[in-house]
């Protein structure tokens, strides 16, 4: 028997962000035990094991006697050699293979120490773990061995699960076993791997190591390594400008190009959750001021990206190439959704040490995702170790905690490219690429062919439809070129292209746009993949569309480019009515039409589309056959089929001026997208140019325009590239915000040809407002604003 996980996925479940703490009565145990290292350990046991689990009831009942299971297989299966502790895990060569080793042994420990699975103080699984655990310290794991290959493996997976394996069996131990795997930890991961806040000590990396030092400080009993563990965790918790961390709009980083509030973010969030845990009451509790940020960012990082219990694709690196690893027999799905509920337990955990206000707001916020996430349930995912599906199950089972209702709203996260809409019945994340922020990240054989996920690849749920449109086999399968919402070079690319670790950043700095908090301006200079390809793309959020414009597409690769208007997943069967101009198109798979423009399209069971640019698009049904491990070297090469329904602008070899204008209405009707069709006057496009793109919907009031460089669109002028949203109200004001997402602004004077009567407010970045016939507005150096927006409020003449 087999089992095989990623290394973010066992540390954000298994012991990284979804372990519970301790309970009351373990805790006061411990508090009680005279060496204070010893009541640590006591406490660290309880957050592994997550206290007293209800062993006769279900899901644990079943997933208890499975983790019996598997621990007798991986008993029955052991056979010590040279460079191998398992037959399927040789380690001589591989690092990954020792540290999946030492996944096995800590599992076949919680199996051990378990009520209720069957092996719970086992002798032969005691003999065995004891030997591998010698095994393992005299072939590959001991003081003076070389390390090899990933650093990730001997610095924090492989000592991760060491130590807990030491908390868990340390009565069983000898005091010679757990002196040398402390000298082995001390080996692989001295004091001066958080001695700078540089390379692979930040962010998440450096919470890990800093979880590494202060577990090994319980178990050797060095109160030393403790305090250090503390002290290290401080550049963790300020807002940082560049690099990795978090950002003060929400924004979190890794890898120092790489959006990653759903992966690393999690594992930060429940790292630091585990760490406050096991220090608090202690003279090393947790007491820096600035770990605030962090319970700050459970609102303002996390929680814009969880929809329905699912964490948003857009923001979990080349995690969302995990979807099933190779060995895996279990079958156990790691997507979108199982990303969610790591970050939902790391939540609850991270919430212990919150004040009660921001507990129970946490604690409501989890249980409304629960209740919503009707495609994956949280309980019955096999991905989340025991204690994380306890504490899930606690918040659910208790009647004092009510469901919170999905937030509306939207967020830009210019730090990272990303936006996020919430509208009550639906949500949308968009995907961009910069200087700043890679078009995807590939790395250790992983997301091969995430190429274009930066080129404006657009996503959306609907509140009870379409939550397993990434999760089903969406990445192994999808065609890789036509990711909804991208402009991208059909030119072929290699796996990987681009290079490792976020390499692939496009030369563009005019990528973002500015917020009211509910609607949006967004825009992208575009600029492809290992391609000539440049485009002017943006996206204007509102309360039941997303108007999307493209302008100014060209390249010279000699291969055909496309926009996709989207790319629907219909599962392994789908036949999803698809409606264009009001007549039924048919269900076979390998149909494909073209159409002509203005028109309109609607796909059942999702939503439709309005076409108002020049020009036509077209439309297929495909069924599609990949493997996870065309797009992840570890993956299962089961082989997968999904059927497709793609729309798209097809702009021809090397275009030149291509450019689209269409609206995407996620759960209208078919009726509705006819009627929003036949309605012209409700959008005006202002401008889709090279020079400025916008729109204006005048029964909401609302404009929006980005100005790619000084010119005009409509009533806003500017002298200089900017993005800018007004909102005119009912009562007679309006709300005038400007941003400079390219970051180059020293000074700035837009004009809104608009009478007004009055300033009411302004941002101290904007250093006049002058009223009358139109609003003159002039703005100090935006370069400092990191592309936040400025605002004035004024009263209309």
């Amino acid at each position: 028997m087999t089992e095989v996980w990623s290394r973010r996925a066992f540390l954000s479940t298994a012991g990284g962000g979804a372990l519970l703490l301790a309970t009351p009565a373990g805790r006061a145990a411990a508090q009680a035990v005279g060496d204070v290292h010893d009541g640590m350990r006591a406490v660290w046991r309880g957050l592994v094991l997550g206290g007293d689990l209800p062993t006769g009831a279900e899901p644990f009942r079943s997933r208890l006697a499975a983790l019996g299971e598997m621990a007798g297989g991986w008993v029955a299966a052991m056979a010590p050699a040279a460079g191998s502790l398992w037959p399927d895990q040789v380690f001589s060569t591989d690092p990954e293979m020792l540290m999946q080793s030492y996944y096995r042994l800590r599992t076949m420990a919680e199996a051990y120490v378990r009520p209720g699975t069957g092996t719970t103080g086992s002798g032969a699984l005691l003999s065995a773990l004891l030997t591998g655990l010698d095994h393992l310290h005299a072939r590959a794991y001991h003081a003076g061995q070389a390390p090899y290959g990933n650093w990730y493996c001997w610095q924090i997976g492989a000592p991760q699960a060491l130590l807990d394996l030491c908390v868990l069996l340390y009565d069983q131990l000898s005091p010679t076993q757990l002196t040398q795997s402390c000298a082995a930890v001390d080996h692989f991961v001295p004091d001066s791997v958080v001695g700078s806040y540089t390379g692979t000590s930040t962010g998440a990396n450096r919470v890990d190591l800093c979880r590494v030092l202060a577990v090994r400080g319980v178990v050797g009993k060095q109160s030393a390594k403790i305090a250090l563990a503390r002290d290290a965790l401080a550049p963790v918790f300020p807002y940082v400008t560049s690099g990795d961390g978090l950002y003060r709009d929400g924004s979190f980083v890794q890898h120092t190009w790489v959006p990653y509030s759903g992966t690393y973010g999690a594992v930060l969030l429940g790292g630091l959750g585990l760490l406050s845990g096991v220090l608090k009451g202690t003279p090393w509790a947790v007491v820096d001021p600035g770990a605030q940020v962090v319970f700050d960012a459970v609102e303002g990082a996390w929680a814009p990206f969880l929809f329905n219990g699912l964490a948003m694709d857009c923001v979990s690196g080349r995690a969302i190439s995990r979807g099933l690893a190779a060995a895996d027999v279990r079958q156990v799905r790691q997507d979108d959704h199982a990303r969610g509920h790591a970050l939902l337990a790391g939540i609850l955990l991270l919430g212990e040490g919150a004040s009660a206000a921001e507990r129970a707001r946490w604690r409501a916020l989890v249980k409304g995702w629960m209740a919503r996430d009707y495609y994956s349930r949280p309980l019955a995912d096999e991905s989340l170790p025991l204690s994380a599906l306890a504490r899930l199950a606690e918040v659910e089972g208790d009647p004092a905690v009510p469901a919170a209702a999905e937030p509306v709203g939207h967020r830009l996260f210019g730090a990272m490219d990303r936006a996020t809409h919430r509208r009550p019945d639906w949500a949308a994340s968009l995907a961009m690429a910069s200087r700043r922020i890679a078009h995807y990240e590939t790395g250790n054989g992983e997301n091969l062919r995430g190429w274009h996920t930066g080129s404006g690849m657009l996503c959306w749920w609907g509140a009870t439809y379409g939550n397993g449109q990434y999760a089903d086999a969406f990445w192994p399968t999808v065609d890789p070129y036509r990711l909804p919402g991208t402009t991208v070079s059909r030119k072929v690319l290699a796996d990987g292209a681009g290079g490792d670790w976020g390499a692939s950043r496009p030369d563009a700095v005019w990528v973002g746009g500015c917020t009211d908090a509910e609607f949006a301006s967004v825009g992208q200079h575009l600029r492809g993949l290992s391609s000539t390809l440049t485009a002017r793309k943006s996206w204007f959020f509102l309360a039941d569309t997303i108007v999307c414009l493209g302008a100014g597409i060209r390249a010279a690769d000699g291969a055909v480019v496309e926009s996709v208007i989207d790319n629907r997943n219909l599962g392994a069967a789908g036949t999803h009515a698809l409606t264009v101009g009001g007549a039924l198109q048919p269900t076979t798979p390998g149909w494909s039409a073209a159409f002509s423009s203005p028109g309109w399209a609607h796909l059942a069971g999702f939503g439709g589309y309005v076409m108002s640019g020049a020009g036509g698009f077209k439309a297929l049904r495909e069924q599609r056959t990949g493997r996870w491990s065309d797009i992840n070297r570890g993956g299962s090469t089961a082989a997968l089929s999904r059927r497709y329904l793609t729309l798209w602008y097809d702009h021809g070899t090397d275009p030149t001026a291509g450019s689209y204008v269409h609206q995407v209405l996620p759960g209208a009707t078919a009726a509705q997208t006819a009627a929003r069709a036949a309605a012209p006057g409700w959008l005006t496009v202002l401008a889709n140019s090279e020079v400025a793109q916008g729109v204006t919907v005048p029964s909401l009031g609302f404009t929006g325009v980005n100005l790619w460089q000084a010119g005009t669109a409509g009533p806003v002028e500017a002298g200089g590239p900017c993005s800018v949203t007004v909102r005119e109200r009912s009562d007679g004001t309006a709300t005038v915000r400007v941003s400079d997402p390219s970051r180059t602004q020293t000074a700035l004077t837009v004009v809104w040809h608009r009478p007004v009567a009055e300033v009411l407010t302004r941002s101290a970045g904007v250093v006049s407002a002058v009223p009358g016939a139109v609003l003159r507005l002039g703005f100090a150096d935006l370069t400092r604003a990191a592309g936040a927006a400025q605002e004035v409020v004024v009263r209309l003449g």
